[in-house]
């Protein structure tokens, strides 16, 4: 049986992660789970899953929670809480499932206990990949992708030799306006942004699909997962999401992964890695009903966040990390209706044309520059 700490349980990773625990209850055991601010959800959870420490946000959601679960469960809280759950000595894969940096320092406190990491969170890769991968060479810790397309990517380099990668091919549904051209983009709803095509995702995730900012970290993230240069990742608009990804290898072969749009078969491929279950749940694809499949080139201009996270990425050191949280703050400010949608391209771009990055920087600079930017992006939205 495999021992799982889970964060971010009661978000839309966190939650499909626990429908496959359920599922295989004799392979799987959840022994401490960390969740957001849904305290109703998280107690349905400790009592089905029967955790033996949770972690809060804060002592606000502590005082919510502590006299309603079990006296046996353990509750806890803060980025001590967060720590403390993925690092709890029986657990032996670590899912993380948050959204944002703050998933940063779990995921290496839980790599320095020799965890297995199965990670859907990809700002923790975007702001400090050098960190966290040369952690987890240093520990001999692997670090498994949970995202679709980079589960894809890893299940098509099995067998491979990775010198014989020619290049990577993300693929990316278009988010919720991909038939709108960018002059239709003005005065878009909130509502509106959050309607995906395709995948049922958080709303931060839904929006940064719409914006295209998913596939940009997507891109460093698959830089820092494969150690492959920017030069050699593509993307490719595929309107069904049916492909996943592709790896392209020097003879001209493209390996690619295919499967319906649903997260918990590459949440299950991370938890079963190297083996694979029997599942009768999901929706099995069949290509003779689907009949076609739609491919476009990746428009920079249309898709600005694109360019931005390559950008980023080649400039390296901090500059991802001001790409990332600039990303976070002002998707926060669209979804409270403070700042339009082309908004969110235009405060990323002044942050990342005001920041001068720090290259190699230490975990405690890439933290102050977090801040920095955060502070920033606020000074602009009033």
């Amino acid at each position: 049986m495999k021992h799982i700490s889970l964060l971010g349980a009661t978000g839309s990773i966190g939650t499909q992660t626990l429908d496959v625990i359920r599922q295989f209850p004799k392979q799987f055991s959840l022994v401490a789970m960390s969740v957001g601010r849904n305290i109703d959800l998280a107690i349905e959870q400790i009592h089905e899953f029967k955790p033996s420490v949770v972690s809060v946000m804060s002592k606000t959601e502590y005082d919510k929670l502590v006299h309603q679960v079990p006296s046996d469960t353990k509750i806890v809280w803060g980025n001590e809480g967060l720590i403390e759950v993925a690092t709890i000595s029986k657990v032996s894969i670590v899912v993380n499932a948050v959204i944002g940096s703050v998933g940063l320092a779990p995921t290496l406190a839980a790599i320095r206990e020799g965890k297995t990491i199965a990670i859907a969170n990809k700002e923790t890769l975007v702001t400090a990949g050098h960190i966290v991968t040369n952690e987890a060479k240093r520990a001999n810790v692997s670090l498994l992708p949970v995202d679709s397309e980079h589960s894809a990517i890893f299940q098509a380099l099995q067998g491979e030799q990775r010198s014989e990668i020619d290049k990577l091919i993300l693929t990316a549904s278009g988010g919720s306006f991909r038939d709108r051209s960018r002059s239709d983009l003005k005065g878009v709803t909130v509502q509106e942004a959050l309607q995906h095509p395709n995948w049922s995702m958080g709303a931060k995730i839904t929006i940064d699909s719409a914006t295209m900012m998913n596939k940009g970290l997507e891109i460093i993230e698959a830089h820092w997962l494969f150690d492959i240069p920017y030069e050699k990742i593509d993307v490719l608009l595929h309107k069904e999401s049916i492909i996943h990804s592709m790896v392209e290898y020097i003879d001209g072969s493209v390996i690619a992964q295919l499967g319906t749009p649903d997260m918990k078969v590459p949440i299950q491929y991370a938890l079963t890695y190297p083996n694979r279950f029997q599942n009768f749940t999901n929706e099995r694809l069949k290509l003779s009903e689907i009949g076609q499949l739609h491919f476009q080139a990746m428009d920079v201009e249309r898709y600005r966040c694109v360019e931005f996270a390559y950008e980023a990425g080649r400039i390296g050191g901090t500059m991802p990390t001001v790409l990332n949280a600039a990303n976070e703050v002002a998707v926060s400010h669209f979804l409270q209706k403070r700042l339009s949608f082309l908004g969110i391209e235009s405060v990323i771009e002044q942050a990342m044309t005001e920041h001068e990055a720090i290259q190699q920087p230490s975990l405690e600079e890439i933290v102050a520059v977090d801040l920095e930017t955060r502070q920033f992006i606020n000074t602009l939205i009033k």
